[in-house]
């Protein structure tokens, strides 16, 4: 079983098929309406815009298991999304990113290591994973802006031949 082949919903509740990100790099983010870091959300629709013509998009999650940040409906969560940041992206269900109830998704993405060689939990809101078109991952924790220039290199050198 490949990360794609994962069961996970659209934000409006119908299947996603990850499959459509094969062959693409794709940043999976678990995303918060109401975090310190959700001004990140700029940054990630500006990625998103940028790179979306060369084989690649921004997947987000929405979580609201760090200081329940993220208590919206779908629709609050959309209707927040594209009015304040103009969030074209993907979205996903709302779901859970640590402990028992870990969506399957963020069970394979957790056990992959940051640039410091640490895996497991997820830390907080926005921690990223850049997944290559060869299904390759790398993670950035939620401290790193969406542009930074570590993350956009790593983009750029993800982006499908």
């Amino acid at each position: 079983m490949t990360l794609y082949d994962t069961d996970i919903a659209t934000l409006d509740g119908g299947p996603l098929d990850l499959h459509q990100f094969d062959g693409k790099a794709v940043l999976i983010v678990n995303v918060a309406s109401k975090c310190g870091l959700t001004p990140q959300y700029s940054g990630l629709e500006r990625l998103h815009e940028q790179y979306k013509g060369r084989g690649f998009s921004v997947l987000g999650v929405p979580c609201n298991q760090f200081g329940e940040q993220e208590p919206g409906t779908p629709d609050e969560i959309k209707t927040f999304c594209s009015t304040n940041y103009g969030v074209t992206f993907p979205l996903t269900e709302k779901i859970e990113v640590n402990g028992e109830g870990r969506h399957p998704l963020y069970s394979q993405l957790t056990g992959v290591s940051d640039a410091e060689g640490e895996a497991g939990d997820i830390q907080w809101n926005f921690e990223k994973f850049l997944v290559s078109p060869d299904l390759a991952v790398r993670r950035f924790r939620p401290g790193t802006d969406p542009e930074a220039p570590e993350l956009v290199e790593a983009i750029e050198a993800a982006l499908p031949a």
